[in-house]
């Protein structure tokens, strides 16, 4: 009875089928490069209305067809919204792009976000699309990690997004990756690091030559489960102000499994 049950709870994970790329991620890295097309199919552009035009502000995870988890400070209640899904090189039409508008009152940021204290944490928010995604082989859901869930030192996680390439640096069209081992809370909160900056409701990962940059904000940092599967462990929410590749200042991502109640509630009260 027991491997019966496990057996259907397997099949029911599989069938709802996060966390499985259809095309998957390269493992060679470097110091960022160009991402597999459409290897991280949950990854979205955040896009704000500027004089008629769209511009990519942030990235976002697809954690739902109709839900995309962001950071909290990508999020300006003055500015109109659109996401784009099955996006990979921006500087192209290549087809599997799905453009879907946002309306003004489906922008959830977590009620104790502070724009005036990023390291007070609850850097994360969600926007309700105005219609479902379309699931495609290149445009996915993310797995979100169980509640409290926390990740080893140096677990292999990778961050995407079309970020800058480096400080005061260029947007890159193509969508860009790079492995950021993960710097438990202990190492990152050391007063050489990132001291009381960093809270246990974040997570730290990189630190060296590689790290998130202006325009990652808001994207997934992609960690494997043992069932194979990828989960989206963080929201990547700040870099040192001396430059986005600093020694012992990781990039710093609000963690998802600190706010597992939050996004349930969020998700099921609208």
């Amino acid at each position: 009875m027991m491997l019966q049950l496990l057996s259907s709870l397997l099949l029911v994970a599989l069938a709802s089928g996060c966390g499985r790329p259809s095309y998957n991620p390269s493992s060679r890295v470097v110091n960022g490069e160009d991402a597999v097309p459409y290897s991280w199919p949950w990854q979205v552009s955040l896009q704000y209305e500027k004089d008629g035009a769209f511009y990519h502000t942030c990235g976002g995870s697809l954690i739902a067809p109709n839900w995309v988890m962001t950071a909290g400070h990508c999020i300006s209640s003055s500015r109109t919204y659109q996401v784009v899904l099955g996006e990979y090189d921006r500087a192209e039409e290549e087809g599997p792009e799905q453009v879907i508008p946002i309306n003004a009152g489906d922008l959830f940021v977590h009620p104790l976000w502070n724009s005036n204290c990023v390291a007070c944490g609850n850097d994360i928010a969600l926007i309700k699309l105005s219609r479902s995604a379309l699931l495609t082989d290149t445009v996915q859901l993310s797995c979100l990690p169980p509640a409290g869930d926390i990740l080893p030192n140096e677990a292999p996680c990778y961050i995407s997004g079309w970020g800058r390439l480096y400080t005061g640096g260029p947007l890159p069209d193509k969508l860009q990756q790079a492995l950021l081992p993960v710097v438990d809370h202990e190492h990152c909160s050391r007063w050489d690091w990132w001291g009381s900056s960093v809270k246990p409701t974040m997570v730290c990962a990189g630190g060296d030559v590689r790290s998130g940059c202006n325009g990652d904000s808001g994207g997934p940092l992609n960690c494997p489960a043992a069932d194979g599967t990828w989960q989206v462990h963080g929201v990547t929410s700040f870099v040192s102000a001396f430059g986005c590749n600093t020694l012992k200042k990781p990039t710093v991502f609000t963690r998802v499994s600190a706010f597992s109640d939050w996004i349930e509630e969020t998700m099921a009260s609208h």
